[in-house]
């Protein structure tokens, strides 16, 4: 029997050990994989329980964001009115929460350049002032004539009205009080209130009128311009 040499025990006994060792590069390779599948899970969790989360809400709250829009449209409404007239600027503050549909039809004639040149026909002392179209007797000489009457809801001067009903056939007139007016929601809508220049409406009802209160001079409105801020 032949004997096996000493250095081919030595091959036989380097052969017989376990497997060769995983290199580094190996090991940070799997490890990187493993944290790009895990973030990758993560970002997915995170994605799809938001939009959930976002789905849910918008179904709880159309309601809400039908009211934002509508709130919307209506804070894009002019907020005030500046009339420039002969005697100088009269800025009102228009009523769109309480007088929407009125303040909706005055943008719009103002827009159209409705007032401009429209004379303050009727001046009564201590009461109202009137521009418009109506030439005829109005519901200011009306009042004046028959007196204030008494009632529970007073107005104070410097607040802005029209004629109530259809102003189809006489017109979109104009009243600005100077004096309060207890009965005025019998005869006006009111839709806004001056809030600077009460002494342009002051020196306007000063004028001399004859006796059916038609100013002898003509006083009128040059234009309106409208703001949405003052």
């Amino acid at each position: 029997m032949a004997r096996i040499k000493p250095q081919a025990l030595l091959q036989q006994s380097k052969r017989k050990k376990g497997p060769s060792r995983i290199s580094a590069t190996t090991i940070i390779f799997y490890a990187l994989f493993l944290v790009l599948i895990g973030f990758f899970l993560f970002a997915t969790y995170r994605h799809w329980s938001n939009r959930s989360r976002i789905q849910s809400g918008n179904n709880l709250s159309v309601s809400e964001g039908e009211n934002i829009f509508v709130d919307s449209k209506k804070s894009d409404l002019p907020g005030y009115a500046v009339l420039n007239t002969s005697k100088g600027s009269i800025i009102i503050e228009l009523y769109k929460e309480s007088a929407p549909e009125v303040v909706d039809e005055f943008i719009e004639l103002c827009q159209k350049g409705h007032f401009k040149g429209m004379l303050f026909h009727r001046v009564i002392k201590h009461y109202v002032i009137q521009a418009g179209d109506n030439q005829g007797a109005g519901a200011a000489e009306d009042w004046n004539l028959r007196g204030k009457q008494h009632s529970s809801m007073k107005h104070e001067a410097f607040m802005l009205g029209t004629s109530k009903g259809k102003h189809i056939n006489k017109g979109f007139d104009l009243f600005i009080t100077t004096a309060p007016i207890p009965d005025l929601n019998e005869k006006l809508i009111v839709f806004g209130q001056v809030i600077k220049g009460e002494d342009v409406v002051q020196e306007i009802e000063e004028v001399d009128t004859d006796e059916h209160y038609k100013p002898k001079i003509s006083i009128g409105i040059l234009d309106v311009t409208l703001r949405q801020k003052i």
